[in-house]
């Protein structure tokens, strides 16, 4: 992919969530939104680099992608609603949730997230529905990050469109009643779209800053409709406390810097700050839940001035109080990152072990297990569980960053 196309891609993928959200409001069809956005993507890759960027990208997509759709149906014998196409726009920062209910909840990316959320899709399909519709995900990418074949996240995708089309869902937004129930699953995939911002499934780029802004976005949104749900305040202080970071993670040319040798000065203060007083007042209403305790393992990390600082026996106990809640093996390898800190890399090692079957294509668990090994100056075994990760497709910067390691065994092997 030249240059100029791999920009596009990343301007097509910053525009997506919201013009695939409207033209599934138009159309009424999932499939057919998708299928129209992408044929005028093509389009735009012929067009814009002659012509030049349009004004308004996204309204050029929209409109584009509507009337390709529109002669799709017209080939397919169906009828075309014609009614107009409204432009959806951003909802003002300071909208009430009375606005928002009035409105009928106007914004399309939430509404198709609490479409993806239908309670008539098991909970599974619904996450691989959103992050196949909404972030843009390909089916592999989706795949690896919940550690099962493509071949059967292709048919769990189908059998969540069939549904959708087969149990005629309604393309509305459900009512307050409804939206309440629905709110920890679309929470969740709110969760899932800053996650793949914030480190690819794969590809050239590490941080893909649009998809952040917008779950980002969307998590404002969630607590303007639901102020109360402390959750949703710490899903919020999370996305902030993370994304602060942001200008720290990729240096000058490029590279991944890890977080013991980021440049602190260069993390977002105010962001921090706002994440902080997010949490404050969460934990006020209560039991923490996941979210909060992810959010203050992330302030636990920006409240040290250095790397050297942090406090890991707070961390390690967070991590701690995570599991509990949520007794997966990611969170466990993470808890592992901790302890690695506090009891050492022996340690750490003796609990990801059990691990190796369940997360065997999971290339942070290799990643993982190489650095303690390295730690404990066992070089080869080291250098084939970096090689294990490099092979499960890490992105461009992460690649580079994994030879690094590899050469630093290989020096000690010589």
């Amino acid at each position: 992919m030249t240059g100029a196309h791999q920009w596009l891609d990343a301007r097509f993928g910053e525009i997506r969530p919201k013009a695939v959200a409207a033209l599934t409001r138009y159309f009424r069809d999932v499939d057919l939104a998708e299928e129209a956005f992408a044929a005028g993507c093509v389009r735009a890759l012929k067009s814009w680099p002659e012509k030049g960027q349009p004004d308004d990208p996204f309204a050029w997509l929209l409109t584009v992608a509507r009337n390709i759709g529109r002669d799709i149906l017209r080939r397919r014998a169906r009828p075309v609603t014609d009614e107009a196409f409204v432009f959806p726009a951003d909802p003002p920062e300071d909208i009430s949730i009375e606005t928002l209910d009035a409105r009928g909840l106007r914004d399309d990316v939430l509404r198709l997230l609490f479409i993806c959320c239908h309670p008539a899709l098991p909970p599974q399909d619904q996450s691989a529905l959103a992050l196949r519709i909404v972030a843009g995900l390909s089916v592999e990418e989706i795949a690896r990050a919940f550690l099962i074949r493509p071949r059967a996240m292709e048919q769990r995708i189908t059998r969540a469109k069939r549904t959708i089309a087969q149990a005629d869902i309604p393309f509305e937004t459900p009512d307050l009643a409804e939206r309440h129930k629905r709110m920890t699953a679309v929470s969740l995939m709110v969760y899932l779209l800053f996650n793949e911002g914030w480190s690819a499934s794969s590809g050239d780029t590490q941080i893909k800053a649009p998809l952040c802004e917008e779950a980002i976005r969307l998590a404002r949104l969630l607590l303007d409709l639901f102020p109360a749900i402390s959750e949703l305040m710490g899903l919020l202080a999370l996305f902030l406390v993370q994304h602060s970071r942001r200008r720290a993670r990729i240096d000058s040319n490029g590279g991944l810097v890890p977080l013991d040798a980021q440049d602190r000065t260069a993390w977002d203060r105010p962001m921090i700050a706002e994440a902080k007083a997010l949490l404050e007042k969460a934990l006020r209403h209560g039991s923490a839940g996941p979210y909060q305790i992810q959010a203050a393992i992330g302030l636990v990390h920006a409240a040290a001035n250095a790397h050297e600082e942090t406090d890991w026996p707070e961390i390690e106990r967070l991590y701690a109080a995570l599991y509990a809640l949520e007794p997966t093996p990611v969170v466990r390898l993470n808890h592992a990152s901790a302890v690695a800190k506090v009891r050492g890399p022996q340690a750490a090692l003796d609990m990801i072990d059990p691990l190796a079957a369940e997360l065997d294509t999971y290339r942070w668990y290799h990643a993982a297990r190489g650095a303690f090994l390295f730690e404990l100056k066992d070089y080869a075994a080291a250098k084939q569980a970096f090689e294990r990760t490099v092979s499960l497709g890490p992105t461009d910067q992460e690649n580079h960053f994994l030879g690094q390691k590899i050469a630093a065994c290989e020096k000690y092997l010589v």
